[in-house]
């Protein structure tokens, strides 16, 4: 095949690609993210309001502090991926009810944020200082701090997943369904 049919031969393959697939970059974090939402959600729904307070060893925060920590940090990248400084106040927070509204307030903050990244936005450079571990030049893509968020709830979700274990409880990703 000659140079002038592959190019068209190409120019009508990518014609045919649906708009869903015209973000492939974008769409993979933003399920990601939906993904680790929706499980988080759960599983602060699913421990119950007596073990917030519950730490399995004196040196590391209590389910409820993990609840709070997460609700911050969704807060605090969005916020800042918006040009805004919009701390959630999540620390003043201490009960399950509280805590679970601090949680679905921040995720439906970033819900807009993923919402509104396409590919094209997706290599822009923004600060790096918005959410750790903080790599060592000053600006990082807007994808690759989305995914760092994604990656920091996936960690969140792994350590609270063994709190409910300790108390008895199956996390939702375990249970039957």
């Amino acid at each position: 095949m000659d140079r002038f049919h592959a190019l068209v031969f190409s120019a009508m393959l990518l014609c045919a690609i649906p708009a869903s697939a015209q973000d492939p970059l974008s769409s993979e974090v933003k399920w990601s993210y939906g993904v680790i939402k929706t499980n988080l959600l759960k599983l602060a729904e699913k421990m119950p309001a007596e073990y917030y307070d519950f730490r399995p060893t004196p040196e590391v925060e209590t389910f409820g502090r993990r609840v709070a920590h997460i609700a911050y940090a969704n807060r605090n990248v969005c916020a800042g991926l918006n040009g805004e400084r919009k701390p959630l106040g999540a620390a003043s927070k201490t009960t399950k009810p509280e805590l679970v509204a601090a949680l679905k307030e921040s995720f439906a903050y970033c819900d807009r944020v993923f919402a509104a990244l396409t590919d094209a936005t997706a290599g822009e450079m923004v600060s790096s200082r918005l959410g750790g571990p903080f790599p060592p030049t000053p600006t990082r893509s807007r994808l690759a701090t989305l995914y760092n968020l994604v990656r920091h709830s996936n960690e969140m979700y792994g350590y609270m997943a063994v709190y409910l274990r300790l108390k008895g409880i199956v996390p939702p990703t375990s249970a039957p369904e």
